[in-house]
């Protein structure tokens, strides 16, 4: 399998310009996948410009043309549909099953907002004095920069991606550090189509709020949608209110299990084990809540630290343990789902 781990720019894939890399990390053992490039501040100013100067003739695009993108995107997707659910798996520690849903649930955004660019409605209508006609379009707000979570790495990227690229606005999306190679993925399905360079952008910025930051104060950018913590919303609030950008936000819900230290593991694990409590949170320190099944803790000894790997676990053993024979793609004495699954919901437009 082979990953994208680059930034791309206007059109490109490239290294960052410092050259520098992170570590995505497989939690299952916690060996490295891939060294992903970091993007620095010259970086995340050559997306913000590149989105800039694609953003007129995209907006100019025919609907129906930026539809049907997202249509041969959506297709690719669902031929992928187990490549899509490997990287996930790996990156993300999502059990094979949930990896799969969460494919089809995903590609099922650009298959809606494939039909919705054409379907994008105005208004018209006599004034109240009698004397006037009031015409209402609807026209692309503009660049547009969107940030998504680390827990569903796939559909919080197709889910902000499809409505911006099918209303004609051009993106640079910012995946969490701890699955970039999802976002990776989708945009990459996206050059493969042929979306013109430009329209999409990745980065992966470090420090990251400094340069978020940076790039919300670029008068070109109007539009932040954001999916993460309360407190980090509030901060780029913040930002977005001294330009006055657009902003949207999606922000909290860890939906906590506690796990206290009598209790048995494999029913805490089991008991939990919802799509939407799949991967809610970070794995806790001792002592602490667990947030997810998929990353189901119980450190039988403290003093361990975040950056290094745990010592002393309990049964479970290491990261995202809802059962290690789960978290993988199935054997091949086991054959895999034959028809990619449909989304849960239909999403909202």
């Amino acid at each position: 399998m082979t990953l994208r781990a680059d930034l791309y720019i206007d059109g490109q894939w490239r290294a960052g310009g410092g050259d520098e890399r992170f570590d995505v990390v497989d939690p299952s053992d916690l060996s490295v996948i891939e060294r992903f490039a970091i993007a620095t501040e010259a970086d995340c100013m050559a997306a913000v410009d590149a989105a800039s100067a694609a953003q007129e003739s995209w907006a100019a695009t025919a609907p129906r043309a930026r539809g049907e993108l997202l249509r041969a995107a959506y297709e690719v997707l669902v031929e992928e549909a187990e490549l899509f659910a490997e990287i996930m798996v790996r990156e993300n520690g999502k059990s094979w099953s949930d990896a799969m849903g969460e494919a089809g649930y995903a590609t099922e955004f650009f298959r809606w907002f494939s039909e919705e660019a054409v379907r994008i409605s105005g208004d018209y209508r006599l004034s109240p004095g009698g004397d006037k006609r009031i015409v209402v379009d609807r026209q692309p707000i503009g660049v547009s920069l969107l940030i998504t979570p680390w827990n569903f790495p796939a559909a919080m990227a197709t889910r902000k991606l499809g409505p911006a690229l099918a209303a004609g606005c051009t993106t640079i999306l910012k995946p969490a550090r701890e699955t970039p190679l999802t976002a990776a993925y989708v945009v990459d399905v996206l050059h493969r189509v042929g979306v013109p360079r430009g329209v999409v952008n990745l980065v992966t910025p470090v420090p990251t709020g400094p340069l978020v930051a940076a790039m919300l104060a670029r008068p070109e950018v109007r539009k932040l949608s954001f999916t993460g913590s309360t407190e980090v919303g509030r901060e780029l609030l913040h930002a977005c209110a001294d330009r006055v950008v657009s902003a949207s936000m999606e922000l909290g819900g860890n939906a906590p299990v506690v796990v206290l230290p009598g209790a048995d593991l494999e029913t805490a694990v089991a008991g939990p084990s919802r799509p939407r409590c799949a991967t809610a949170a970070p794995p806790a320190p001792p002592r602490t809540a667990s947030t997810c099944t998929t990353r189901c803790m119980t450190p039988s000894s403290s003093g361990w630290q975040p950056s290094s790997p745990p010592t002393g676990w309990g049964r479970g053993s290491t990261a995202r343990t809802s059962s290690a024979r789960s978290c993988r793609r199935p054997s091949a004495t086991r054959s895999p789902p034959s028809s990619t699954p449909r989304a849960r919901r239909v999403p909202s437009s």
